[in-house]
């Protein structure tokens, strides 16, 4: 029996790797076999090209075309190498971001074509397909304010699509609210901005009714 494949996808400062790890938390407790995953990364490979694509480790700026790819590179050794293997184990698997990142970030935040990204995307998954993708929405504003509260309690530097401008990020916002209706049937979309314990709540409601 395949398992059940859960993505979080959200603005930055949404809180998605938060309610990302308290479900898996939630989900072992029960028992359950879990396992944790994020974009760009989960593999070696992946997490070479996290750093490329995040930090500009490999030293040049990265053209628009070469990110896209980039992503899609990492989306595909991940899927093969660890999401299908553990979906035809049976197993839960949980991912803060998938390939409706590219689609945003990529086809709205960019301007590139949305359906060039759905088909770069498509071919990157393969039948990885997920059962659910939870979109935690908040306003561009209130996650730069969770971003700009971060950074300073854990002393660390802005990535490179966080330091965009902020026409970019509401691009990205309004794309994921696109998707979002475009959808229906595979996207939850959650108010992010309240308590995190509020909103793991309805993170967990929206697991059962989709888990049955």
């Amino acid at each position: 029996m395949r398992g059940t494949f859960i993505t979080f996808e959200g603005p930055e400062g949404s809180g998605k790797t938060t309610q990302a790890k308290r479900l898996v938390e939630r989900l072992q407790g029960e028992g359950r076999d879990v396992v944790y995953t994020r974009e760009p990364g989960g593999t070696k490979t992946g997490e070479a090209i996290r750093e490329i694509l995040q930090y500009d480790a490999a030293g040049e700026p990265i053209a628009d075309e070469c990110e896209v790819l980039l992503f899609a590179a990492s989306r595909a050794q991940l899927v093969r190498a660890v999401i299908l293997p553990a979906l035809e184990r049976g197993a839960w698997v949980i991912s803060d971001r998938f390939a409706d990142s590219t689609t945003v970030y990529q086809g709205y935040g960019r301007g590139f074509s949305v359906e060039d990204m759905l088909s770069i995307n498509a071919f990157a998954i393969g039948q990885a397909i997920p059962d659910l993708t939870i979109l935690l929405d908040v306003t561009v504003a209130s996650g730069f304010a969770r971003l700009a509260k971060r950074t300073k309690q854990q002393n660390t530097k802005k990535d490179r699509i966080e330091q965009e401008a902020r026409a970019f990020h509401e691009r990205v916002r309004q794309g994921y609210l696109d998707l979002a209706a475009r959808w229906p049937e595979r996207f939850q979309r959650l108010d992010g901005s309240g308590p995190a314990d509020d909103v793991e709540a309805r993170v967990w409601e929206c697991v059962q009714h989709v888990h049955g």
